[in-house]
């Protein structure tokens, strides 16, 4: 019979990890006697990081003695303790290609579910002093797997494990495990995960992306279950593009069509995805990397960029001063996952300033549809001078049977005229689309300075719409996803120590370009001493955290990721660069 050998708890601590500080909660030690077993915790425990741990479908982590003589064996160790790989519970019995999702347990005086396997993340590496871990505990088939408490109560060393159900489906911890982070998942596995009730709504929705990609017509690659990846590009790095026609929108914005040198058709882009341009600006430097959205229609003939010139800016001043019609750029194909959902929902386009560009190209696409969907029309400017897409938007909304907009004006001029050219004055916040008449039901796309998202993110959550349907698009670095570190902000850079003798890596978002230097163990490593805003979890190819747009150049992976993301885009994580690369951060 299955048996409890240690009750192990840990509170968060701040430990050093690469010159950083860490707060996790992964080390965990055994403890005497009986302890109290709650739905979200056992008393004395707790967790570091709660958006990756912990909660009520990952109340009480398992590990098995088999795999730590496994382990043991593999990794040619002898050090190991209880509570080793950060497990609440440390039991002989119960491997994971034997415990099913939804099998419930009777230990002490308490009920447990199964729930869902572990997902590892590089904290797990740094409590056993192994960076490769978490990518060998799925490699391996030995993750463990979470309870979720049904009955709380005592539980202690030496308890009995008795299994009172079965799951539904009997699928085992590392069958669903290798369905989520290995390639080769099949429909029917797919569908059978997702009639397991246990199944913690986390991985139901990973199951629910992939699912809907093996229903696609296309052939696709990547892991939707893990990341939104964008599948390939239409084109690798830069395609020579003649600017046709330049139009002033507003005293400080400018359009630019851009058509293909070539005459070769342009790909049908997704409203609301962004190109990357090669600027020029100065022969004796390196060229500036600046990403914009589209504005206009998707057409087989032309793109439109919509620039707003700033003062301090390199590439808008150059743009906006310099450029001019009969002008070639390098233009990259179009990328970017802000881009409309289809459905019967209504749609919130909401915009200030110059964040109006990529939900313009969403209202030419929903005009050219048709659309029979409810469709607002929200944006904020300081005036009629600096309000671009007057017109044009006024337009196509009157060919939406049910499009409705609202204008702020900060400041409105004197000649400005409520009903005219504004409704109202002030800015706009979640108080107002409530007031106006938004239902909280709608698809939301938000595009606008950044304390704009923040405020309305937070203020769309209160008016009570789910966060699933809040779609934003960031000008600029993306925010950052470092778990278990508090997050400082600084200005990207080239990296302190000198510079490698290795390929470019451009940081595309960032406007950094640095040489590659062998130290660094990834391009990950690269960013980071560049302060470029990063996404990561396991830093080993498992989780796809890191995954990024690979706009150009070439890669190797060292080590190999479990599954590779979709062509275009590249793990960060565990890549080097083997030519000139230009990355979407």
């Amino acid at each position: 019979m299955a048996r409890l050998l240690s009750v192990n708890v840990g509170l968060p601590r701040d430990v050093t990890w690469n010159g950083k500080t860490v707060r996790t909660a992964v080390w965990k030690l055994p403890v005497a006697g009986r302890r109290m077993v709650r739905k979200l915790n056992i008393d004395g425990d707790g967790q570091g990081d709660l958006a990756g741990h912990g909660g009520e479908h990952r109340a009480v982590f398992v590990y098995q003695m088999g795999s730590y003589h496994y382990w043991e064996r593999f990794l040619v160790r002898n050090d190991f303790t209880f509570g080793q790989f950060g497990e609440n519970f440390t039991v002989e019995g119960l491997a994971d290609d034997e415990v099913y999702i939804g099998d419930r347990y009777r230990i002490g005086d308490a009920l447990f579910e199964v729930t869902q396997p572990r997902v590892t993340c590089y904290r797990v590496g740094i409590r056993m002093n192994e960076p490769r871990m978490p990518a060998l505990l799925v490699a391996h088939h030995r993750p463990g797997f979470y309870f979720r408490v049904l009955a709380e109560g005592e539980v202690g060393a030496g308890d009995d494990i008795v299994r009172v159900a079965d799951g539904p489906e009997r699928a085992t911890v590392a069958e669903i495990d290798s369905l989520l982070y290995l390639p080769g998942h099949s429909r029917d596995q797919l569908q059978r995960a997702l009639r397991i009730p246990a199944l913690s709504k986390g991985w139901q929705g990973s199951f629910h992306a992939m699912l809907q990609q093996e229903s696609s017509s296309k052939t696709a690659a990547g892991n939707p279950g893990l990341a939104y990846e964008e599948q390939a590009p239409a084109w690798p790095g830069f395609r020579q593009m003649r600017v046709t026609e330049i139009r002033k929108e507003s005293d400080s914005v400018s359009s630019f069509v851009l058509a293909p040198i070539d005459g070769q058709p342009l790909p049908a882009f997704h409203a609301g995805q962004f190109v990357v341009l090669r600027l020029l600006v100065d022969p004796g430097k390196p060229p500036v990397l600046r990403s914009y959205s589209l504005s206009d229609l998707p057409v087989a003939d032309h793109f439109r960029i919509t620039v707003k010139s700033e003062s301090n800016g390199v590439a808008s001043s150059f743009l906006c001063n310099r450029v001019q019609e009969g002008d070639a750029l390098d233009v990259s194909a179009p990328r970017g996952s802000f881009t409309l959902h289809p459905g019967a929902s209504s749609v919130v386009l909401l915009s200030a300033g110059v964040g109006a560009t990529p939900v313009m190209s969403m209202l030419h696409a929903l005009a050219a549809e048709k659309s029979e969907r409810e469709i607002w029309w929200i944006y904020g400017a300081r005036n009629s001078a600096d309000h671009p897409f007057a017109e044009e938007s006024r337009s196509l909304l009157k060919q939406l049977p049910h499009g409705r907009s609202y204008i702020v004006y900060s400041r409105p001029a004197t000649t400005d005229q409520v009903g005219l050219d504004f409704d109202a004055s002030g800015h706009i916040d979640a108080a107002l689309v409530e007031k106006i008449g938004v239902s909280p039901d709608g698809e939301f796309y938000l595009c606008g300075p950044p304390s704009l998202l923040q405020s309305m993110r937070d203020g769309l959550r209160n008016f009570g719409v789910p966060a699933e349907n809040v779609h934003t698009e960031i000008f600029g670095t993306l925010e950052g996803i470092t778990p278990g570190m508090a997050r400082v902000v600084h200005t990207p850079h080239p990296p302190h120590d000198p510079q490698g003798s290795g390929p470019p890596v451009s940081f595309a978002r960032s406007g950094i370009t640095a040489a590659w230097d062998p130290k660094y163990q990834s391009l990950l490593e690269l960013a980071e001493a560049c302060d470029v805003p990063v996404r990561w979890s396991c830093r080993t190819g498992v989780c796809h955290t890191c995954m990024t747009g690979l706009i150009g150049g070439s890669i190797s992976y060292n080590p190999e990721p479990l599954e590779k993301p979709a062509p275009g885009n590249v793990l960060v994580c565990c890549s080097q660069p083997d030519a000139n690369v230009i990355l979407d951060l």
